[in-house]
Formats: structure tokens, C-alpha cells, sequence
């Protein structure tokens, strides 16, 4: 899964992608993103990629409820194709999610050698590109128009995890190659074979390291969260 990543800032963004500056909200880095909050993605847009803004979180175009659903800021690749939530953006509507990487939790036994009592605790690692550069997860997203306003919103595809990503936890998000990206985006594209054979070639050069516990508390969102645990 993915439940926490670190966000790049709108000026980081327009040059990794090459997106011309516009008057949009200048948004900054963001350290520890959560689901429901609003964050960058690209989608297709009349010049290329266009950069706005959605709820992480998707909320269908056929809800009706005052409240919207929970836990819908991930969806399972392998299964988006076929459930109510997932098939109608999984195959007309895609947008991608920019990121400097992603944390993860992973459990850790330790013996206290005095008492022999055996401590649990979660420790959380970032998991970053090898290159270090910038990544992008793909994404399915929801337009619904709510008292004449456009409203996005937005889910992370996640999948088996590969390569070292796979030694901190079992899943994580779908990141395409940059080369994938203008079909992602593209509407036209809309055979589900077709989609499916560009999250098959989703990125697994990943490295990772131990970060501190600081990351747990949701409301901190500091650059030392992302620092390498001495």
C-alpha cells in the first residue's frame, strides 16, 4: 500500500516534466502527505500535461452520500479493472501523482537482554527512486461536478512490491517510466489490455533507508522526517 509519501513543490514539478509556470496555487514541499488532504497530479491537458490539484481520496462520479468513502486513496492494480469504485476512471479518466518517494511501516521484534521481554514496534523507511530524481505514481481520478465547480479526486495504484521496495513491505505504489506517461494520460487509451501492459511495465529500481518515529504523528511535516535514521 501506500498511506504516507513526500510531495514535490509546484516550481520542482514544472521543470521535472517541463510544464510551462502558470498563476496556479503555489503549493510547497509537503513531507508527510496523508490520504484525504489535496495533493499535485498531472493529467492530460489541451498542450500536454497539465498540473492541478486533487483530494487523495477518490470519490466516485455516481456517489451521493454527504460523506465521502473511506479508505478509497488506494486501489489494487490488479483488481481496478472490475470493481464499481475503480473501472470507470481505471479506463477513461487516469492522472498521475508526482513524488520524491514513498514511507513505509515494517514490524520489528527486539529481546531485552536484561528481562529476555520481547518489544514490538513499527519502523517506518523511505523508499525513494535509485536516481534520486523525481517519480510518478499512476493514478485514477474522479472529476465530479459539485454546485457548478469541478471537484478531483484522486487514487494511488499499488502492486506487488519488486526489487528492494520488497524487502520493507509487501505492496507498493505503481510507478510508471517517464516513457509511459503520455499514454497513461492519454484518453483515447482505453483497452484494458492496453492499460494493463503499461502497469506491467511499472519501475522497481527503489532504494530505501530507516527514518525516526516523528514520521507516526500526522500533523508533523518537516524535512527532518525524511532524513536517513543515525
Amino acid at each position: 500500500m501506500c498511506g504516507r509519501y513526500v510531495s514535490p513543490d509546484r516550481a520542482a514539478i514544472e521543470r521535472a516534466w517541463q510544464i510551462g509556470r502558470s498563476n496556479g496555487n503555489p503549493f510547497r514541499q509537503r513531507y508527510n502527505v496523508l490520504p484525504t488532504t489535496t495533493v499535485p497530479i498531472l493529467r492530460a491537458g489541451a498542450a500536454g500535461f497539465e498540473l492541478s490539484e486533487a483530494r487523495w481520496g477518490l470519490i466516485p462520479s455516481w456517489w451521493k452520500e454527504a460523506k465521502p468513502p473511506r479508505s478509497t486513496f488506494n486501489a489494487r492494480a490488479e483488481e481496478a479493472a472490475g470493481k464499481p469504485a475503480w473501472r470507470q476512471p481505471y479506463r477513461h479518466s487516469r492522472c498521475l501523482l508526482p513524488a520524491v518517494g514513498w514511507y513505509e511501516w515494517q514490524a520489528l521484534e527486539s529481546v531485552d537482554a536484561a528481562t529476555g521481554e520481547v518489544r514490538r514496534a513499527k519502523q517506518p523507511f523511505f523508499i525513494h527512486a535509485a536516481d534520486r530524481r523525481l517519480i510518478c505514481f499512476a493514478g485514477l481520478l474522479s472529476v465530479r461536478g459539485v454546485q457548478g465547480a469541478e471537484q478531483l479526486s484522486c487514487a494511488i495504484l499499488t502492486r506487488a512490491a519488486a526489487g528492494r521496495a520488497a524487502e520493507v513491505h509487501e505492496r507498493m505504489p505503481v510507478v510508471l517510466p517517464e516513457a509511459a506517461f503520455g499514454n497513461w494520460l492519454a484518453p483515447d487509451v482505453t483497452n484494458l489490455e492496453e492499460v494493463a501492459n503499461l502497469l506491467g511495465r511499472a519501475r522497481a529500481d527503489f532504494e530505501y533507508y530507516r527514518v525516526g518515529t516523528r514520521l507516526n504523528a500526522a500533523k508533523t511535516d518537516d524535512a527532518e522526517l525524511m532524513q536517513p535514521l543515525q
